[in-house]
């Protein structure tokens, strides 16, 4: 096995709507990546909307296995998990908020905390007010209407994009992609060197042609 490391550190791209990247952050909080791991929020929608694909919870049927599944996981996992009492909302606020802390481990932890272990409504003064209260700050002293901030989420979403990020959550390392919650053992192997990522099946596939395509 190659043990050198591929990569000296990686990007944690995630937006606070999504259920998975809650249940990312809180698996990387137990087994914390062996390199330093940028926190960088962007906005889903923008991502959708790059690749012309639809969310999950525009899909009715789709939307309801994902909140069972999430729920299932983080039972299976022990992990502390309550779907919001409504899904999907409107992230941004939350999203503007830890763009403008500075997208600390100890800031996106805590917003996912208060959205997806409390069952509240993301979009009520209640639950906005337990963001702020958990981050012992007063709604006074933000500016998330600042240029700067609303940028630095355009220009997150936008190099998401540009990278090939189609989803959330996702982690870059170097060259890959890791898209999921069940894409971590694999991106453990792959900062591992694990021999197995260089395999003669892992080669052949990327090397397979596009097929058929939908009319």
């Amino acid at each position: 096995m190659n043990t050198t490391q591929p990569t000296s550190q990686a990007v944690f791209y995630f937006d606070v709507i999504s259920p998975w990247a809650c249940l990312m952050d809180q698996a990387l909080r137990r087994a914390p990546l062996s390199i330093p791991l940028e926190r960088r929020p962007v906005l889903f929608a923008g991502l959708l909307s790059a690749f012309g694909h639809k969310g999950p919870a525009e899909i009715e049927r789709k939307r309801r296995f994902t909140y069972d599944l999430c729920t299932w996981t983080a039972q299976e996992l022990g992990i502390p998990f309550v779907m919001p009492a409504v899904h999907p909302f409107n992230p941004l606020r939350y999203l503007r908020l830890i763009v403008a802390l500075g997208a600390t481990p100890t800031v996106v932890s805590a917003v996912f905390d208060a959205l997806y272990t409390t069952g509240c409504d993301p979009e009520s003064p209640g639950a906005w007010q337990n963001v702020l209260e958990r981050l012992g700050i007063e709604a006074s002293a933000l500016d998330l209407d600042a240029p700067e901030v609303k940028s630095r989420l355009k220009d997150n979403t936008t190099q998401a994009a540009s990278e090939g990020v189609f989803g959330v959550p996702t982690i870059v390392a170097g060259e890959r992609l890791f898209w999921g919650l069940d894409a971590l053992p694999m991106l453990r192997a792959y900062l591992n060197g694990d021999a197995r990522l260089a395999s003669p099946a892992m080669l052949a596939a990327g090397t397979v042609r596009f097929g058929a395509r939908r009319m």
